[in-house]
């Protein structure tokens, strides 16, 4: 069993490299996104409070997000990878309660690391793909000034513990996921020698 938590800026192919590394250790890949629209789809109690905030651009409360959360990862028996969460020092919080309810913890903190101007560079080419007027340059460098300032608090805590797992994720998006999958088989080996075995057919992987 594999327990992640996967952190990227805007623009470092978070959401890819989830698919990447949560199917390579057979585990769920879990975003607050695919939560939210899943709750908001279903009309749950939980979804039709959400979208209020949703429709009108506002952060979901951490209290709701915790439920949603809280509820998505009670059938996640083999593991899963967290892509968006946690956001904040109180949601660190909560899932060190809940994992530790659950007789769990946290293998590690897998955090994308990409230079600031190739961020920008990035985004600017999606925006102007994708007919974003609004993401001007200063935009952009002002979101990913954000994501910093909320991160850093969390990432510290997670070094503290010896938690976390940087990733170059510069370059191009295969490049960045035969990283991605270097690290998944380190994981994978890591499983093995806890359980006192290794997969059938599985070396070092020199060859």
């Amino acid at each position: 069993m594999t327990i992640l938590v996967l952190m990227g800026p805007p623009g470092s192919g978070k959401g890819t490299q989830a698919e990447v590394l949560a199917g390579r250790l057979g585990i769920p890949a879990i975003s607050t996104g695919d939560i939210f629209r899943a709750q908001v789809a279903a009309g749950t109690d939980l979804g039709q409070k959400a979208h209020r905030y949703l429709d009108a651009g506002e952060y979901v409360p951490d209290e709701l997000t915790n439920a949603m959360v809280r509820e998505r990862l009670e059938d996640t028996s083999s593991g899963f990878l967290l892509d968006g969460y946690p956001r904040t020092i109180e949601q660190v919080k909560v899932l060190d309660d809940l994992l530790t309810a659950q007789d769990r913890q946290l293998d590690a903190v897998v955090v994308l690391e990409v230079d600031r101007d190739e961020l920008v560079e990035r985004l600017l080419l999606r925006a102007q793909l994708e007919h974003r007027s609004d993401d001007t340059e200063e935009v952009i460098r002002r979101r990913l000034e954000i994501y910093t300032d909320q991160t850093h608090p969390l990432i510290e805590v997670y070094s503290g513990r010896g938690s976390v797992l940087p990733v170059v994720g510069a370059g191009e998006i295969h490049e960045v996921s035969a990283r991605i999958l270097a690290l998944a088989e380190t994981l994978l080996q890591q499983n093995a020698r806890d359980k006192g075995q290794v997969e059938p057919g599985r070396g070092t992987g020199d060859g």
